[in-house]
């Protein structure tokens, strides 16, 4: 049986601009996890990931008729993304905070790692929700979106040098939190 051979996302954005309805539902459908990946760790939570996503979607959607393709798809459609997120988390600081109860679900597998897995999760949303903004985007594109430095540079409208320094310091400041995550503020004054 033969295999459908699988559009590029030039061709998608080509039929899509074209007007074709299965077009933009294949690109969103291709590129969906990676972007709630990225707006899942910008954000820090899942409430406002999914609602930062679902932003970047329909903005993505909009936006289609005017994509130029001077980057890739995959590069515009992170920065919208992001730029979705970034505005999610500002509308939260503007939003009165909810009550933390401290109650987990209990876990719906029989999966001994799994909540080892959660907490590891736990532990890192909670250090990229330390990072300053102007390196946590920057982190997160690079090792959960898998964009390259230009790809970044581009989606951010920075210079290439200036992506390079900014995951550098992330990173070693991510790993200062996660290596001394027992007191509180620990690897701040690394940023300075």
């Amino acid at each position: 049986m033969l295999r459908p051979i699988e559009r590029s996302d030039s061709e998608l954005v080509a039929q899509a601009q074209a007007g074709v309805r299965e077009a933009v539902d294949e690109l969103l459908r291709r590129h969906y996890d990676r972007l709630y990946a990225v707006c899942r760790r910008v954000a820090g939570n899942d409430a406002d990931a999914a609602d930062a996503c679902q932003e970047a979607l329909v903005a993505i959607v909009r936006g289609l008729p005017r994509f130029d393709g001077r980057s890739s798809f995959k590069t515009w459609s992170y920065r919208v993304a992001t730029n979705a997120t970034l505005d999610e988390l500002r509308r939260r600081k503007r939003r009165p905070l909810a009550v933390d109860t401290d109650e987990r679900p209990e876990p719906i597998t029989d999966d001994p790692s799994f909540e080892e897995r959660l907490t590891e999760n736990d532990r890192l949303d909670a250090a990229l929700r330390q990072l300053p903004e102007e390196f946590r985007v920057p982190v997160v594109l690079r090792d959960i979106g898998g964009l390259d430095y230009a790809e970044i540079a581009q989606s951010l409208d920075i210079p290439p040098g200036t992506v390079r320094s900014r995951i550098a310091r992330g990173r070693r400041h991510l790993a200062g939190i996660l290596t001394q995550s027992d007191s509180p503020g620990a690897g701040l004054s690394n940023l300075e």
